[in-house]
């Protein structure tokens, strides 16, 4: 028998299908205005900040500002940037935020590898004891105590050696890599592998997208800490962050009371802008690093997020 012929052209039905009916497009029209608003609620404070921190001291106290600066100056930025202590800060920042990252990287990547070996018996015991610390802390004073005894006062390695090892980042990680077939690493091992080199050769660079996801954890972290400056190296100024710096000059901005003849002067500058437009810069200062990075780790980022939160 000869097959039935259909009378419906092929590119009649494709647009049949292709066609939107008025509730797909008023729903559409929906999302569109949906995600603009969105978006430009989530971009204005931004552009705010930026106006502000660009804007004359004494025209800011107006108010008024939206994202435009009306009376553009340099000096906010200018007086910042004189300050003695920002470089010696930038550095140390700059450092512990590589050399923290690629450790918490390492360490992390490592424990987890183990965590995720089904030959491995104290897996269970360890996975319960990182989540035991996610919600359990020793405080603060009997965290100093410790840094005390083990000699890291003082010290540049105060800001790498408490930070190796993140239970929430191990667990992120951990999940990734329960999610990869384990044929792979049983090849590997017929092929004559070792564990490190099947760690290194195999697991990590199927991990991309989770570890470019701690990356960023680790190195926002690491970039924004302040308050362990305050603890162990507040009063080496060769150890100082950027962070810490930022924070006293933000303190110099709303308190007259002076210990130094470097904080008077500081403090005699201050007087010339007011404290909004220096807390905006400063705003401004700490978030572009990040801003700038974070473009290149956003394809990995949300993919890791996504596959690393599917298991525990």
């Amino acid at each position: 028998m000869e097959a039935v012929k259909s009378t419906t052209p092929v590119g009649g039905l494709n647009n049949k299908l292709q066609a939107k009916s008025p509730q797909d497009r008023i729903l559409g029209v929906v999302v569109y205005l949906f995600m603009i608003v969105v978006t430009v609620l989530t971009i204005y404070p931004f552009l705010n900040v930026l106006a502000i921190s660009f804007n004359d001291s004494v025209d800011t106290i107006r108010g008024g500002i939206t994202i435009w600066p009306r009376q553009f100056t340099l000096k906010n930025y200018d007086l910042i940037f004189t300050y003695e202590g920002l470089i010696t800060g930038f550095k140390i920042s700059f450092l512990r935020t590589i050399i923290g990252t690629v450790a918490g990287l390492v360490s992390g990547s490592m424990l987890a590898y183990t965590l995720a070996r089904s030959d491995f018996q104290a897996r269970r015991f360890i996975s319960i004891f990182l989540a035991v610390t996610m919600y359990v802390s020793g405080g603060l004073i009997p965290g100093f105590i410790l840094m005390k005894e083990l000699h890291l006062i003082d010290t540049f390695a105060v800001y790498i050696l408490p930070g190796l090892v993140s239970a929430f980042n191990v667990f992120i990680i951990r999940s990734f890599i329960d999610g990869l077939p384990y044929a792979l690493q049983e090849s590997a091992k017929l092929d004559g592998a070792n564990d490190f080199t099947i760690y290194w050769r195999v697991i990590l660079p199927l991990c991309k997208p989770a570890l470019a996801t701690v990356a960023l954890f680790l190195a926002v972290g690491q970039w924004n800490s302040w308050f362990d400056t305050y603890l162990f190296n507040g009063s080496n100024e060769s150890l100082t962050t950027l962070q810490y710096e930022l924070m006293k000059i933000l303190q110099s901005t709303t308190t007259s009371a002076t210990n130094s003849q470097d904080a008077a002067n500081m403090a005699e500058r201050m007087a010339q802008v007011s404290p909004e437009s220096v807390k905006m810069a400063i705003t401004i200062i700490v978030t572009v690093p990040i801003l700038i990075v974070y473009p290149f780790l956003q394809k990995y980022f949300v993919k890791g997020m996504t596959l690393g939160a599917v298991k525990s």
